[in-house]
């Protein structure tokens, strides 16, 4: 699994001759650190870090806090129709993303939102369901008791939710932020439908654009550079949560 980023790593550093070289080099014989510098000034990677961490940030922090409060509606609330609400979000799941990309293009051209950013939000902002079911069941271990007790000592649902349960799923929250976020910051597909201006795309389009424009050139390198830096944001991310996603796993299986 470290194999394929290992070899990214030692590509961006070789020479052009040295990637096609048979056998393989592993290591380079003159590290080309230089690769790095071309690539910030030669690319729009900047922008594109930009781009991609301000979709990313907002779709996970807004989603996650409109997912927790959703799942606790529908796990510990009296709502009418409650679970067919839920069944209702999870049949949305079955329909696959292509059946939709038309339709919803052709809304947001009509308000327009293409070749903004906006697509990549605000749908997102409303919630994810897969989230929403995994907190849901997560919630589902949490006493019914606990709540009562706080709704008898006087305590909004409001209040319950914020001092009560979000400290108790935390950890399945931060489990589904890091695997939110990552999906959110390699999306690929969205993002190539809704983007036109080099200024507004994100960093896998970017980087999608840099294989077209190098690997005519057999630039590798310089791709693969690209490639590195886009992988260390998910890696401190995971790094930051991986307690708390081993945590979550943990009391997930937990009964009683």
């Amino acid at each position: 699994m470290v194999a394929p980023l290992v070899w990214m790593f030692s590509t961006s550093l070789k020479t052009k001759t040295e990637v096609f070289a048979l056998p393989p080099v592993w290591i380079p014989e003159i590290p080309q650190w230089d690769t790095y510098v071309r690539m910030w000034e030669n690319s729009n990677i900047l922008t594109g870090f930009q781009n991609s961490f301000v979709v990313a940030a907002s779709v996970t922090v807004l989603g996650t806090i409109t997912c927790s409060l959703a799942a606790f509606a529908l796990a510990k609330m009296r709502l009418p129709g409650r679970n067919a609400i839920f069944v209702g979000l999870l049949t949305g799941v079955m329909i696959p993303f292509p059946t939709l990309m038309i339709p919803q293009f052709v809304m947001f051209s009509r308000i327009g939102w293409v070749d903004t950013l906006l697509p990549l939000i605000v749908p997102a902002v409303f919630g994810n369901v897969i989230v929403i079911f995994f907190l849901k069941q997560y919630l589902e271990n949490v006493p019914n008791s606990i709540i009562e007790a706080a709704k008898i000592d006087g305590a909004s649902y409001w209040q319950i939710f914020w001092r009560l349960i979000f400290p108790i799923i935390r950890p399945a929250v931060s489990a589904q932020f890091i695997l939110w976020f990552m999906m959110v910051w390699n999306d690929y597909l969205a993002p190539i439908l809704y983007l036109n201006t080099p200024e507004r795309q994100t960093l896998q389009v970017v980087i999608a654009n840099m294989n077209v424009q190098y690997a005519t050139q057999r630039d590798y390198p310089l791709i693969m550079a690209a490639s590195f830096v886009a992988l260390l944001p998910i890696l401190a991310v995971f790094l930051i949560f991986q307690r708390q996603i081993i945590e979550s796993v943990a009391l997930t299986g937990t009964k009683g």
